[in-house]
């Protein structure tokens, strides 16, 4: 995928996800699913993983380079990446430092419409770092990830789209597991 289809699907993948996030109701957004992350909780995690990467775009190449070094091989496939990131979640791989805080504000309207407005904005300025970079760049550059080890840029993009994606995808297991049935409003994960 080159750069400008990253930024096309990436903001596609936001569409979706908003509309998949505005489908539930206050009550459910911050209601936990079981155990596991309530739709808010997984939104702020979303925010957690996605702003780093837009903040990394905009630091001065040179920095990147001294701290993180180059990549000497070639991008991998984004299908590859996601085997690869599913593997290391099924051996235990767990969200780390990018899990949400256990915060809480009074007015969950407002604060819904908080993490949202913070969701879109993190994904605005993730592609309008991305469209400061050429192709070339997007593969000569490395970040690191806390699973995946040194991504060049190109595969940690690959690895937001897909995170975008597998959360919506998440969702939708525990609430199946949970109640029986899936989520009729529930728009495709891609």
């Amino acid at each position: 995928m080159n750069r400008d289809a990253l930024i096309a699907a990436l903001e596609k993948q936001e569409r979706d996800s908003v509309a998949y996030w505005d489908a539930f109701d206050v009550d459910a957004f911050f209601a936990n699913i079981g155990e596991s992350w309530s739709p808010s909780d997984t939104v702020r995690h979303l925010i957690k993983s996605v702003r780093p990467v837009g903040k990394a775009l905009t630091i001065p190449k040179i920095l990147l380079w001294a701290k993180f070094g180059t990549s000497r091989r070639p991008a991998e496939s984004y299908d590859a990446l996601v085997t690869r990131y599913r593997g290391l979640l099924a051996d235990g791989g767990k969200a780390g430092a990018f899990a949400p805080s256990s915060r809480e504000e009074a007015d969950r309207n407002a604060w819904r419409a908080s993490i949202m407005r913070e969701f879109a904005t993190v994904n605005r300025d993730l592609r309008a770092a991305i469209a400061k970079w050429s192709d070339a760049k997007l593969d000569r550059y490395q970040l690191p990830h806390p699973l995946l080890g040194k991504l060049s840029v190109r595969e940690m993009l690959y690895f937001t789209l897909y995170h975008l994606r597998h959360h919506i995808e998440v969702v939708e297991r525990n609430r199946r597991e949970l109640t029986g049935t899936a989520t009729a409003s529930a728009p495709p994960a891609g």
